[in-house]
């Protein structure tokens, strides 16, 4: 029997997790079952099961895209010789939040923030997002020291938990976003930089 192209096999693991993406971003992780997903995907149970074994791998594999595309972002980001201050390195995750949920077919920012509650309860999905989270911060932190190291960030200030603030800000977009709304990531990224240097930008 001719082997399977490798590219034949990740567009058919890509074709399960878009699926599952579609599902999850609407029904939740745990309204939805893996019937859901074999329908949604067009595929055989046996073809989708040869690539994932549980509900709990397809989660994972899931979160790990959604996330481990955002942590992509943040290290292509720090390779540029002009590194931002916090207030811009804040915007720019903003924006790319904000890009990222209205990109596809569904809004991803609604599986980043159901993957919370579902690291909670599901020790995979957990050292998944930890990980993801935690390269997100680490970027936030390098932003720190580099600021530090061009003395326009205090030296004595804390590099992880002024990272961790940082991060905050991040994700109080992404949750009030979905929630209510009403706020823009133009404005919002512009609040950040009044509430950091304690002036607005000129013309603003």
């Amino acid at each position: 029997m001719p082997r399977v192209p490798e590219s034949h096999l990740a567009a058919r693991r890509d074709q399960i997790i878009d699926a599952a993406t579609a599902r999850f971003a609407v029904n939740g992780f745990q309204a939805t079952g893996m019937a859901d997903v074999i329908a949604a995907s067009g595929l055989s149970a046996g073809a989708v099961y040869r690539y994932f074994r549980s509900k709990d791998e397809l989660i994972a594999a899931i979160v790990e895209r959604v996330l481990g595309e955002a942590a992509g972002r943040f290290e292509v980001l720090l390779q540029q010789e002009s590194v931002p201050d916090p207030a811009q390195a804040v915007a720019t995750a903003v924006r790319m939040v904000d890009d990222v949920a209205g990109r596809g077919p569904v809004d991803l920012t609604r599986v980043a923030v159901q993957a919370w509650g579902e690291a909670l309860r599901n020790p995979e999905v957990h050292a998944v997002v930890e990980r993801a989270y935690g390269t997100i911060r680490g970027f936030f932190v390098e932003v720190v020291r580099r600021g530090q190291a061009a003395g326009t960030i205090p030296a004595d200030a804390d590099p992880l938990h002024l990272a961790a603030t940082m991060l905050s800000a991040v994700l109080g977009f992404l949750v009030q976003r979905l929630l209510l709304g009403d706020v823009d990531p133009e404005a919002y990224a512009e609040a950040l930089r009044v509430t950091w240097t304690g002036s607005a930008r000129s013309g603003a």
